[in-house]
């Protein structure tokens, strides 16, 4: 296990280059049940989050090792006086650079963006089954706030799964 400090991180946007890396920190279990999109699919996705303002991939680096990752976005509002909020999603540390302030330092980083922005919240949800992640997020000082709803839109989607897709 290497250890390392929060000074030897580096934040800064991914670009289409990092893909393969952000991938393979996708790949664990306890994220999206270690299913990954391929690197074609992720590359059209990743130049159509470049077309929204204010949404970006954020990578997580030592050296040359993507170590971490998460994407933010900073959306507009027509309520509370019109300040924009921000939203982290799809959050991920390489297990063995976890329990070492890489994620903490991740989410500082997405929280001074907001502050930036003069967003009045940042918000992200994690799975109810991970209870780390919960108690992680309550260290930084994240409170559980209201309800959660989804609507699984899945089988929606796409009714007649193939053998090769989940249902």
């Amino acid at each position: 296990m290497v250890t390392i400090q929060p000074t030897d991180i580096q934040i800064r946007e991914a670009t289409r280059r990092d893909l393969t890396g952000i991938l393979a920190l996708y790949c664990q279990p306890e994220l999206d049940n270690g299913s990954v999109l391929s690197v074609e699919h992720a590359e059209h996705i990743f130049e159509q989050m470049l077309t929204y303002p204010n949404y970006r991939l954020y990578i997580s680096v030592y050296g040359s090792l993507i170590i971490g990752s998460f994407a933010l976005l900073i959306m507009d509002n027509l309520i509370h006086g019109g300040r924009p909020s921000g939203i982290v999603e799809a959050v991920a540390v390489d297990p063995e650079f976890q329990n070492q302030g890489v994620g903490k330092h991740m989410m500082q980083f997405a929280m001074d963006r907001c502050c930036e922005f003069g967003c009045y919240k940042l918000t992200l949800s994690a799975n109810v089954k991970r209870d780390r992640a919960h108690n992680f997020y309550q260290s930084l000082g994240f409170q559980q706030h209201g309800y959660s709803f989804v609507a699984d839109l899945t089988s929606a989607l796409n009714p007649h799964p193939t053998a090769s897709e989940p249902n």
